[in-house]
């Protein structure tokens, strides 16, 4: 015979049971959320190089160069969006470059060396 169990017991673990429900329907919309925004992100970087790539080959020019990447944005993205794009863009790139994970790429070995005044 199983044990007996008490009301409040089973109250509890019915609370405990829709609590588990609701986390679950909360992870889901998080994720569904999150796979949104990532095919979001995934469509203007797409777009972004496409463009880039663009404006490089009706300059004649085989490198694209981060103003390259500036224009996109602005042709791209609407007015104000694509000037806080820009600047954010400018402001991570800077903290990169200046970052000591930037100097230290490479284990330490740098890929080209300083130019040696002869």
């Amino acid at each position: 015979m199983p044990p007996k169990i008490s009301g409040k017991a089973a109250k509890k673990a019915g609370k405990v049971q829709k609590n588990i429900s609701n986390s679950d329907k909360k992870k889901k919309r998080m994720s569904k959320a999150m796979s949104i925004m990532n095919s979001f992100v995934h469509d203007i970087f797409k777009r972004i190089a496409a463009e880039t790539s663009r404006l490089a080959h009706y300059n004649k020019k085989s490198t694209i160069t981060s103003r390259d990447i500036q224009t996109a944005v602005r042709l791209l993205l609407p007015g104000e969006l694509a000037k806080h794009a820009v600047s954010e863009g400018t402001k991570t790139i800077t903290k990169y470059t200046s970052s000591d994970d930037h100097n230290n790429m490479n284990g330490g070995k740098r890929l080209f060396s300083e130019p040696q005044n002869v």
